[in-house]
């Protein structure tokens, strides 16, 4: 009696999955101009929206009780390995000077650490146990939010970190490109994002990736904006820590409240360069300490802090 070698036994588990299939009318695409390859790859592009809309009700639920949790304190943790792990970092990097975050509220873990951003660490992926003592190294607690990515939906680093969050009392979520996935088996809230096979077989940093990074966008940028980080479409909680930035403070200010350029300069100064709080000094016309006490007391929502003023 023979028995099935593991490697055996992972390239059946491959096959099985849509986003390793291989579609045979593209075998001929590396003779194909360049122009017509491009084509193609776009067409491929534009089927993704498409395929994230058909998840937005699990996406709302996921995000309404990430921010549940971050409103009590927690974290936003993202867990995955290669691309998707390279696309979790890169979410949680981006919300410091966009949404004036901590940089240890919002965290991306990839399997194999910092160095895997940039090359392959061996057997990483592979690693639950890996997963486990990562977020053991965060102490992650019950308030806490761990979302495992993975385009198959199996990678052992993501769903182990799932597995374990659960196990510590977070909330999860298992984000993957595959049905019935492992992944979103583990987790609270499962969303899967079926985009199909890829231009390049198996090759998901192309649809499945880009997949991904939209929902990604979407859970940070909306809780987000649940938790008061903007007022309106504005990014009222922006970090000016360069020019760009500074000039872009300004702008936000001028269109919140509709002051001319002097006011908007006097109104900064006066709140030591927070947009958020410069906003409220013009609209509720109080001054710099009156509004900083009055976003604390409204746990940073400047709606609520402008209706407490009109009362």
């Amino acid at each position: 009696m023979t028995s099935t070698s593991p490697s055996r036994e992972l390239r059946a588990a491959l096959e099985s999955l849509t986003t390793e299939a291989f579609r045979p009318e593209l075998a001929d695409i590396d003779q194909l101009p360049t122009l017509d390859i491009a084509r193609l790859m776009n067409g491929e592009d534009a089927t993704v929206p498409a395929a994230v809309a058909r998840r937005l009700p699990e996406i709302a639920a996921a995000i309404d009780a990430i921010a549940d949790r971050m409103a009590r304190g927690g974290r936003l943790i993202y867990a995955g390995a290669g691309t998707a792990g390279r696309l979790g970092v890169l979410d949680a990097s981006e919300c410091p000077p966009t949404f004036n975050t901590d940089p240890a509220q919002v965290v991306g873990l990839i399997a194999g650490g910092p160095e895997a951003m940039v090359t392959s660490v061996e057997g990483a992926e592979d690693s639950a146990e890996l997963a486990r003592a990562d977020l053991d190294g965060l102490a992650v607690t019950a308030v806490d939010t761990v979302v495992g990515v993975s385009a198959s939906g199996r990678t052992p680093y993501a769903v182990g970190a799932v597995e374990h969050a659960r196990a510590q009392g977070a909330l999860t979520v298992g984000l993957s490109c595959n049905t019935d996935s492992a992944l979103a088996a583990a987790a609270d809230h499962g969303i899967e994002v079926v985009v199909g096979p890829e231009l390049l077989t198996g090759s998901t940093r192309l649809k499945a990736g880009t997949a991904q990074k939209l929902v990604l966008n979407m859970l940070s940028t909306i809780t987000m904006i649940r938790l008061g980080k903007t007022y309106g479409n504005l990014m009222v909680d922006v970090r000016a820590s360069n020019e760009k930035l500074r000039a872009r403070s300004r702008r936000i200010v001028a269109l919140a409240t509709g002051a001319d350029d002097e006011e908007v300069e006097r109104a900064l100064a006066a709140t030591d360069g927070e947009v958020k709080n410069a906003i409220l000094t013009i609209l509720a016309d109080v001054d710099g300490p009156t509004a900083a006490r009055l976003l604390e007391q409204t746990g940073g929502h400047l709606r609520a802090a402008l209706a407490a003023t009109a009362r």
